[in-house]
């Protein structure tokens, strides 16, 4: 069961034992979930022991995020370069959706948990495809935390679908690229439904937003966590909360 942080009458975050302050949670947190190769070669086991792991870290995430109120958790889980991995790797990540929503679909529904994503899913297997559409239709109706998963999803690919979109809007049209604002490329990206992130994570030490989200993180705060994947918890994801909380967010201003 997720705890809410909710109070009931006014519908206003209450205290929390977490220490932070509960009226400036960002409203839309993504993260970069890396680590989970180096997390199994460090305990000897296969690769996909690591992506296991980590999706059971997914579990636990969404829950605090739940709990304190994140409206948007954006998780990147496969990129468009990750098909370049072993096949075998590649096989086992696309089954994942398949074992994990099945399992963890019932406790979603319960807590008002919205499962959408973003990503060139036509190039997904049918089962995964399956699996996604049934999770996206159980809880289309939940109005808490959006849950977003970012499968087959690629930063640039993006932003070129996205040119060749307004393209073709403008042509249809008989309009010329003096149309053509930073609004018109929002409204033509595969995340046009949601705010940009307010904070960006990415696990494991590694300092590179790898293709992820380009475009919407240019005013985000930026946080890299030592920790792999597989070993992030709710204490941890707090810290960086913390560390969000501590900073000012200028957009380029005084």
């Amino acid at each position: 069961m997720f705890k809410k942080l909710i109070n009931k009458n006014k519908n206003q975050p209450i205290q929390s034992n977490f220490d932070l302050d509960l009226h400036n949670i960002p409203n839309h947190v993504a993260i970069i979930m890396d680590g989970n190769g180096r997390w199994a070669k460090q305990r000897k086991l296969p690769r996909i022991k690591g992506h296991y792991q980590g999706m059971q870290t997914v579990k636990k995430i969404t829950k605090v995020a739940s709990d304190l109120g994140i409206k948007y958790l954006t998780l990147y889980a496969f990129s468009t370069e990750n098909w370049t991995r072993p096949e075998s790797e590649v096989n086992y990540i696309m089954n994942l959706p398949v074992n994990f929503l099945k399992t963890f679909l019932p406790e979603l529904i319960e807590n008002n948990v919205k499962v959408e994503t973003i990503g060139f899913m036509e190039y997904l297997p049918s089962s995964t495809l399956k699996s996604i559409a049934k999770a996206k239709e159980d809880t289309k109706h939940n109005t808490g935390l959006k849950l977003i998963f970012a499968i087959n999803y690629g930063g640039r690919a993006e932003i070129v679908n996205s040119v060749k979109s307004i393209y073709d809007e403008l042509t249809a049209k008989g309009l010329t690229s003096d149309e053509i604002t930073e609004q018109m490329i929002d409204d033509h990206l595969m995340t046009h439904a949601y705010p940009d992130p307010d904070l960006l994570i990415r696990t494991s030490g590694e300092q590179r937003i790898s293709n992820f989200l380009i475009w919407q993180v240019s005013y985000s705060e930026f946080i890299f966590n030592e920790k792999l994947w597989p070993d992030f918890d709710k204490e941890e994801l707090i810290n960086c909360i913390k560390i969000y909380q501590s900073r000012q967010r200028r957009f380029g201003g005084l």
